[in-house]
């Protein structure tokens, strides 16, 4: 257990040296976030800002290799890199054309659906996957396989992107992630998945000294893409989907109101809420400070990984 908190440590040492200079790099490159023209003012100061600091992540995927190396740990990782590299060519090219749409949607959804569906090809033919959902009181609900895995598909390409959305003001996506991860640590008896699981908070913190407001770097999709895969998988090998509801309640919530919010004005032409995703429209109809708002976001993503594992501990054991 202490090695484990050892190597947490020394990734938030090193992710919060390294910072600076990676920081430096991109705005030598110009390497910039472009700003939406539709976000609000103080938004549009914040135009410059350096953006893909998610690179700085990737120390973690190397310590994470080198004191807990195994087959287990490589997936996480390679899923990790496999979601990061998606975000990394959408980053790529909102800061070299000064381009806030990026690489096309459907392209990302293309490569994260083919990540996806090797990463869970190889959960199910190499790690002993089980095509069954654990409920409560050691009851399963046995699916088919094809269904399994076409339910998975869609559950963690959701998710990734919901998680994606959800990296939205300073600091947001760490404060709300850092539970999250926290959650797997606690409950797993995997070592591979609990070294994983505290070196990504370790980063995380690193990177919170620099990203929380005002930021000096943007964490991008090259980090947000990559949390969200790497949550997303780590859900499905601890065997706690049927908790996804409580335990990525923020992150949905983001999603949810971008849905419901280009439903409703295709039906009425008018908008449900002021901006999506929500914690825009928290910003603009109540006047909340981005400070409020990652901090309550942050509370209401402990609070719902304290309602899983109670009920990870007192119902599904």
């Amino acid at each position: 257990m202490y090695g484990i908190m050892a190597i947490s440590g020394l990734s938030f040492l090193l992710v919060a040296v390294f910072t600076p200079l990676l920081i430096w790099t991109l705005c030598r490159l110009r390497l910039t976030q472009p700003i939406r023209a539709e976000l609000p003012a103080d938004h549009q100061a914040k135009r410059g800002t350096p953006l893909m600091a998610g690179l700085t992540l990737l120390i973690g995927i190397a310590i994470s290799l080198q004191f807990r190396p195994g087959p287990l740990m490589l997936l996480l990782c390679v899923t990790f890199l496999l979601f990061s590299s998606v975000g990394f060519l959408d980053d790529l090219k909102k800061a070299f054309w000064q381009n806030p749409s990026g690489i096309s949607g459907r392209m990302k959804l293309v490569l994260q659906f083919i990540f996806t569906g090797t990463i869970l090809y190889v959960l199910l033919h190499s790690f002993g996957l089980t095509s069954n959902i654990a409920l409560f009181q050691g009851y399963h609900l046995h699916l088919p396989v094809y269904l399994y895995m076409a339910v998975m598909l869609l559950f963690v390409v959701g998710s990734a992107n919901a998680i994606n959305f959800t990296d939205g003001l300073d600091g947001l996506l760490i404060n709300a992630a850092v539970p999250t991860y926290f959650f797997f640590f606690m409950i797993s008896d995997k070592p591979e998945v609990q070294a994983f699981s505290l070196v990504m908070i370790g980063c995380l913190l690193g990177l919170f000294l620099y990203n929380i407001y005002p930021a000096k770097v943007f964490m991008g999709d090259t980090g947000s893409l990559a949390i969200g895969g790497s949550l997303s998988v780590l859900a499905i090998i601890e065997k706690v989907e049927v908790l996804i509801p409580i335990l990525f309640l923020v992150y949905l919530a983001e999603q949810l109101s971008v849905i419901l919010q280009v439903w409703w004005y295709k039906r009425t032409k008018l908008r449900l809420f002021r901006m999506a995703p929500i914690h825009y429209h928290f910003s603009l109809k109540y006047g909340w400070s981005e400070n409020k708002i990652v901090m309550i976001f942050g509370f209401i993503s402990w609070v719902s990984v304290l309602f899983c594992w109670l009920i990870w501990k007192y119902l599904m054991l």
